[in-house]
């Protein structure tokens, strides 16, 4: 499992979850770092992308040696990077890609800036066996205004299908007032729905890159899209459900990835 992504200094999101995720599911974690953020459980102070020479090295670096299945791509600070993650992508070729859109952090700083999300969109969506984005960066992925229920969630579903890209899960984490966290894992020519118990917790930083990379570490080991996608709902939940087991910083704090000896979900 190849994880590319932002490195977050707090540890509880980018490559650092993705890596505790990928540990904690059963795969083997390498990573490719894009950017450096200066982030704590209270924001994002700086960011600095990685010079696109040593990005393209690690991929070369990772890509030649490790028989890579799956890889999650998070974080990608402008668009320089996109366009040479996925020349990588369409020379080496893994087996599946699942592209989480990083756009905006759990606590609202912006991550991705706005001249790149046309280049995302041209370049890697294609490339891409499953996208999984927030409410706020499906809306961005569209043109849309943020649904505010689930009904207009749901009348992003057109759209969504109108992106180059194999499937699209949409993520109902941002609707708070509903009682369950509903996804919608949207394939052209239908629609499947995964329900979680909204848990009580502050400490929710890092859940979009623990989902994404959990979904492509399932498929790493053979599991075919739905039940990738039901694991990963499945082990995020339980992460949440700990979350408060943990006493890290003074914002919104990370998930539980480590909640047992080995999150064996299956």
């Amino acid at each position: 499992m190849l994880t590319i992504a932002g490195s977050d200094s707090g540890g509880g999101a980018g490559i650092q979850a993705d890596i505790k995720t990928i540990s904690a599911t059963g795969g083997y974690a390498c990573s490719v770092i894009t950017a450096i953020t200066a982030q704590n459980t209270l924001g994002v102070s700086a960011i600095f992308p990685i010079p696109l020479e040593h990005v393209e090295k690690q991929l070369d670096a990772v890509f030649s040696d490790l028989h890579v299945v799956a890889v999650k791509i998070g974080m990608l600070a402008d668009s320089d990077i996109i366009n040479v993650v996925a020349a990588k992508i369409r020379q080496y070729r893994p087996k599946f890609v699942v592209l989480d859109p990083v756009m905006v952090a759990t606590s609202g700083d912006l991550l991705l800036k706005q001249s790149a999300i046309d280049t995302l969109k041209s370049a890697l969506l294609p490339l891409a066996d499953l996208i999984t984005p927030n409410l706020p960066e499906g809306a961005a992925l569209i043109d849309a205004e943020i649904p505010s229920d689930e009904n207009s969630m749901n009348l992003m579903l057109d759209k969504l299908r109108q992106l180059d890209v194999n499937a699209v899960l949409l993520k109902g984490g941002h609707l708070e007032q509903a009682e369950t966290s509903n996804d919608l894992l949207v394939f052209a020519d239908r629609v499947t729905h995964f329900n979680a118990k909204r848990i009580d917790t502050n400490n929710t930083h890092g859940t979009g890159c623990t989902l994404s990379a959990a979904i492509a570490s399932y498929l790493a080991q053979g599991h075919d899209m739905l039940q990738a996608v039901k694991l990963a709902k499945q082990y995020t939940s339980l992460a949440i459900a700990h979350a408060d087991e943990l006493q890290i910083g003074h914002g919104h704090g990370p998930v539980n990835h480590f909640f047992t000896g080995h999150a064996d979900v299956r």
